[in-house]
């Protein structure tokens, strides 16, 4: 009998490597390293459970490129050479099975409390700010966006030579690079601000900052929020962004949908998801992943019918390891949440991912919940 398309193997086009499923265990944060930034073995196990289920890429949770670009107490960094030693045991132990192991890269820039940092928090312009002891964010200064790129570029080398397959330039979800990308949080006037081209400069540059130090065969994808409204980041935008990363030939470009199903009004009498929108945009895409809110097989069969070249999941990977491995029976539709303690534990989470994840609305099952 035929695989599923999601089980099958997928050749990354301009790498030529090899991926043993269409699976993507997307970025996730889970607080279980050191606030040193060196990671821990919880999460290296956490990760390394969902590698033995047979996703075809890992991703870390995003990993701060800087000491000021620190977003949340147990976030692992790759911002000094005291870091890689436990890197090179993270990539060592995802390579036991045929799994890719990618970091996702970011600075948090207005999302970056001062309380943990002790700097003022850095963006594109001079904001309201709820992380900053004065309230305001502080306008980055030419030696400021050098200082960016140099941490993008040097962390990217360290995670090359601990042994990453790769990296994903984190652009999604209201971190820096997303705050540049926006209209409301970048007023700037000058060439790092205004029309979409200068407003995407801080993107661009440090993609090419990378690519030019780091070997060819190292993967660098770039994840984008196709629509956050409230900082200025727009569907056309976002669609002329992705033809400016197409033209850069970066490897993938990672969507990050919330609800892949989530269908646009673009006209009266054509609905389409953010994904369909994306793919018949151009021709020669990268590679596209999407993700949000695919639970069963049938809704990762779906979205790849959609266009997408793999499927993302998060929420789903917490509980269940093995979803990549299940994914293959047509019929798998794991349980939703609430989920006991007991069942997070056996799913290889500590007792801070657990607290953490108490905060999600219905995710953990209390006592008095039968």
């Amino acid at each position: 009998m035929n695989k599923l398309k999601i089980s099958q193997p997928y050749i990354l086009p301009n790498k030529n490597i090899k991926l043993q499923n269409r699976t993507v265990l997307a970025a996730m944060t889970n607080k279980q390293s050191y606030d040193n930034g060196i990671i821990s073995d919880d999460e290296i196990k956490w990760l390394f459970e969902r590698a033995k289920g047979g996703f075809g890429i890992i991703t870390t949770a995003a990993t701060n490129v800087s000491k000021e670009g620190k977003a949340w107490n147990g976030e692992f960094g790759v911002y000094d050479n005291s870091h890689i030693p436990n890197l090179i045991k993270l990539t060592s132990t995802i390579h036991k099975t045929q799994s890719l192991i990618i970091a996702q890269l970011f600075h948090g820039g207005l999302k970056s409390p001062q309380k943990i940092t002790g700097s003022i928090p850095i963006s594109p312009s001079k904001l309201k700010c709820n992380e900053s002891f004065t309230g305001k964010s502080k306008e980055a200064s030419e030696k400021d966006i050098k200082k960016v790129i140099d941490d993008f570029t040097a962390s990217a080398i360290r995670c090359y030579k601990s042994g990453f397959d790769g990296i994903e330039l984190h652009g999604a979800h209201g971190y820096l690079i997303s705050q540049f990308l926006g209209k409301i949080t970048n007023k700037r006037k000058d060439h790092w601000g205004g029309d979409l081209g200068g407003r995407a400069k801080l993107l661009i540059k440090i993609y090419k900052s990378i690519r030019k130090n780091v070997p060819e065969k190292f993967i660098i994808g770039v994840r984008i929020s196709p629509e956050i409204e409230n900082i200025g980041i727009y569907l056309n935008d976002s669609i002329k962004l992705v033809d400016i990363l197409r033209k850069l030939s970066v490897d993938f470009i990672h969507l990050s949908c919330w609800d892949v199903f989530y269908k646009i009004k673009s006209n009266k009498n054509n609905q389409r998801t953010l994904t369909q929108i994306i793919k018949e945009s151009y021709e020669n895409l990268p590679t596209i992943i999407s993700t949000g809110n695919i639970w069963s097989s049938l809704d990762a069969n779906n979205l790849l019918k959609q266009g997408a070249d793999l499927v993302g999941v998060g929420r789903v990977a917490i509980r269940y390891p093995n979803w990549a491995n299940n994914i293959s029976d047509l019929n798998y539709n794991p349980n939703r949440p609430p989920y006991t303690v007991n069942e997070l534990k056996k799913a290889k989470l500590n007792n801070t991912f657990i607290s953490y994840m108490k905060n999600w609305n219905n995710f953990v099952k209390y006592d008095y919940q039968k």
